[in-house]
């Protein structure tokens, strides 16, 4: 009986040391941002959260409004899920920290308009 507790703690203690080590920064980025939104936000991604743009931008104005105002850092990833567009606004955008685990903000795009 002692042997089975002692196979059986070599073989659990591994497996839950691994599991603290595991940190979101294992995340897609997207996750993470998926992660941020609300309920009403996360409904608009029809497909998947995978179905989205990941880019490293330059904060700029518009930016700077929808994130974090304490954020000092001048690149930001912007995660844009595609197919999120609504009648008065353009695509879902989070703003996640070059860390890859903070969502520091989120918004929509501007509009596109259609020449047709």
């Amino acid at each position: 009986m002692e042997k089975l507790r002692f196979m059986l703690l070599f073989i659990i203690l591994p497996l839950t040391l691994a599991g603290l080590f595991y940190s979101k920064n294992d995340l897609p980025l997207e996750m993470v941002a998926f992660e941020s939104l609300t309920d009403e936000e996360a409904n608009l991604i029809l497909v998947s959260p995978k179905d989205s743009i990941v880019e490293k931008v330059t904060v700029n104005n518009h930016i700077a409004s929808l994130i974090n105002k304490n954020y000092t850092k001048n690149k930001i990833y912007s995660v844009t899920f595609n197919g999120t567009e609504t009648d008065s606004a353009g695509n879902l955008v989070v703003y996640v920290d070059l860390d890859r685990t903070d969502v520091v903000g989120k918004g929509f795009n501007e509009k596109q308009l259609s020449l047709l």
